[in-house]
Order: structure tokens, then sequence, then C-alpha cells
């Protein structure tokens, strides 16, 4: 057995315990609908948070229950119609989706993110320059660090390229060893993931500034009571030893670095997002 497919197997066997343990702990309550991006596919998503939020709902006694949609700008969408309550996402640090009032609770501690723009290792490509007019692959319109920062990297240089879009990263990803796209614009986590997970090699071309990864959010919809007891269970998933089992079976199963872990949060440390967005191009905000 594949060493992904084991972990996968694993995070199974936890979600069974795991569920049956919520379901006696949050009987009777409606449960808050939780969305991260879309950052893998469908199925890899669910394995990776389905056992955490089972975890996190015993633990708090407060129900949380995973909502994606078919790419990350459906999912963005529930956000932003109010169809949720809990998010894992960037997506939410304009000037104006600041307005709707959605909290830092904690952010995953896994080394700092950037912005690239990766060519499979054996392509001939070696430049931006040479990207021009080709098709670029990138996740979706709402990728904060694979899309909106390097295709703001390229129009500040003015090399055009057309547009794909490949609904998640991993979708990108199989668009470009395909070669049905020359490169794509990808997050520097989720481009050495996939190398761990199916084996494939970069060149990168384009490295942005480091950023801090992705952040738990809260809407202010939720009470104050609830919103404590969600934001301490996953930062105490890691001092516990079935939170610290579950949290690396789950790091495995995505090619995250072992210790991957969630700690508090104020928001603070967003501020380079909030500066990408007074400066962007109107398209990009």
């Amino acid at each position: 057995m594949k060493p992904v497919s084991a972990a996968l197997a694993r995070l199974a066997a936890i979600l069974a315990l795991a569920t049956l343990a919520t379901t006696a702990g949050a009987q009777g309550r409606k449960p808050y609908q939780f969305s991260p991006v879309n950052q893998y596919g469908i199925a890899l998503t669910a394995t990776y948070w389905n056992p955490m939020l089972s975890y996190v709902s015993a633990k708090s006694g407060v129900p949380l229950e995973l909502k994606i949609g078919r790419t990350s700008a459906d999912t963005t969408a529930y956000v932003l119609a109010n169809e949720v309550e809990f998010v894992f996402s960037n997506h939410l640090f304009s000037p104006e989706r600041e307005k709707l009032g959605w909290r830092v609770v904690a952010r995953r501690n896994a080394p700092p993110v950037r912005g690239q723009i990766v060519v499979p290792a054996d392509s001939p490509i070696t430049s931006l320059e040479q990207l021009a007019g080709q098709d670029v692959g990138f996740p979706g319109p709402e990728a904060t660090i694979a899309y909106k920062f390097t295709y703001a990297h390229l129009l500040s240089r003015d090399i055009r390229v057309n547009v794909v879009f490949g609904g998640n990263m991993d979708g990108a990803f199989a668009q470009l060893f395909s070669g049905k796209v020359k490169a794509v614009g990808a997050n520097s986590q989720l481009v050495e993931g996939y190398t761990a997970r199916e084996g494939k090699k970069f060149r990168v071309l384009l490295s942005s500034e480091p950023l801090h990864d992705l952040p738990l959010m809260v809407s202010s919809r939720v009470p104050e009571s609830d919103r404590q007891a969600v934001a301490a269970a996953f930062v105490g998933m890691s001092d516990d030893p079935k939170g610290r089992e579950i949290l690396a079976a789950a790091s495995r199963a995505v090619g995250l670095p072992e210790g991957t872990k969630f700690v508090a949060s104020d928001g603070s440390e967003y501020a380079p997002y909030r500066e990408f967005y007074r400066t962007a191009p109107p398209a990009l905000r």
C-alpha cells in the first residue's frame, strides 16, 4: 500500500471513532457549517478536514459540519451568502469583505507560504517572459496567493497570458502535467505537498514574499461562547494524544510537514494581505 493510501485508511478509521464521539457529545444541536477553501480535490479535502471537525465537535460540544463547493469560487460563494459560520480561508481580507465581520481566531503553524509560478522540472520554459501569450493555469479566481498574487506580478511586468482555471490546486496541477497549460500559479505549500503525494517535480519561475498560512475565521453571527470553545479545541489538539494523532494523519495525507498544528491568532499576521488589496489592480480586488 502506498504511504498516502495508508494515511487515508488510518484517517477513515479515526473518523469513524470520532463521529461516534461527536454524536454523543453534541446531540440535539444544529451544526455550524465549516467551509475550508478548496486547496485539494473534494475527496482529499474531506479526508483532511472531517476527522478534525469530528474531534473539535466532540471536544467543544459545538457541532461542526463540512460544507464545500465544487470549486474554491463555489465555496467562497457560500461564505459570502452567509451560508457558513466557520471558514479556513484567506479570501476575506479585501476592504469590502472585511466589512462582513469575520474574525481570525487561529491559524496553522505551517512554514511560510509563497505565491509561485511553476513549470514541470523538465519544461523548456525557464523565464516568465516565455509565458507571454501562453495558457497558464490557476486554481480559481478566488485563490489569493496562487492566483491574485501571482497574476498581479505578471501584469506588473506586462506579461499577458491566457488564464485557465482548474477549480482547485490539484486540478491546475493536473492541467500542467497533461500539457493543457504551460505553467501554473500556485501556493508553495501545495507545490511541496503535491510533490510529496504524487512525486512530480517543478521548476520555480517566481516566488513571492513569505506569508502566513491560512487562518481559521468565525462569523460575527456565532455566539462568543461557541467561538471560544471551537478555537480552544482546534488550538488544544496538539496537547491531546488523540488530537495529535488526528493532526499527524491528516498532515501525512496531504503532504504537510510533521508537527503542523493550529495556534491562536488575532489576525494581525495577515497585514500583507490587506496591503496587497490596497495596491492590487482593480480586477483582482
